[in-house]
């Protein structure tokens, strides 16, 4: 039976939470206190967090970005505010889905359902040097460092990993991406490719990414 962590300040919503919960055949337990919130959702050993962004004396998005250092349990964001940048902000920090409050007791039970659906399947793991690549969950880590990708710069790291030491064009790869629905602009790409560098470069990974005047690119 799956564990879910309800880390919610809202007495009755919290407790109407837990019953939706545990009738819908989860395992769930509530943060009663938030003096040590941080230490107590990361030995939790839980399979789900749902966390709320206004707790008391603490901001739920700076609380997330600090577990995320220690684990990665999935992670929905629950907040009354629906805004853009709350949402943005939440991804960034490793939200695994954002829900806005009132919302229908169906529709959390289906993204709860949608996160377990992912993890059951085996992610498709690529390697470079000692970096591993999961893009089904945008996400490269090495041993000291787990750096998020978003959908287009994983992609391109992808292309660029399958052909290695091959100089791979602009058009292919923005091929590639339209074949995915993907809208991307010759503007667009090379903003991507800028992103995708930073963050190599945050990982550990500076100046893998060469480009080929008149050709396009080769990781190196």
């Amino acid at each position: 039976m799956k564990k879910i962590l309800i880390v919610e300040d809202d007495i009755s919503l919290r407790n109407e939470l837990k019953i939706l919960l545990d009738n819908s055949g989860y395992n769930s337990f509530i943060l009663e206190t938030f003096e040590n919130a941080e230490s107590e959702i990361i030995n939790s050993n839980s399979d789900l967090i749902l966390l709320d962004i206004n707790l008391p004396k603490m901001n739920g998005e700076i609380l997330l970005k600090n577990i995320r250092k220690e684990i990665n349990t999935p992670v929905i964001m629950v907040t009354s505010k629906n805004t853009e940048a709350d949402e943005v902000l939440s991804l960034s920090y490793g939200a695994d889905d954002f829900i806005t409050k009132p919302y229908n007791p169906a529709l959390l039970l289906l993204h709860i359902e949608a996160i377990f659906r992912r993890l059951s399947h085996v992610p498709n793991i690529l390697t470079y040097e000692n970096l591993s690549i999961i893009p089904e969950k945008g996400i490269i880590k090495n041993n000291s460092t787990e750096v998020y990708l978003s959908k287009n710069e994983m992609m391109i790291f992808k292309i660029l990993i399958l052909k290695r030491g091959t100089i791979v064009s602009r058009e292919e790869i923005m091929s590639e991406l339209w074949n995915s629905e993907e809208f991307v602009d010759d503007n667009t790409l090379t903003v991507n490719i800028s992103r995708l560098r930073n963050k190599l470069k945050d990982a550990g990974y500076e100046n893998i990414i060469e480009t080929r005047k008149g050709q396009g690119y080769i990781l190196l």
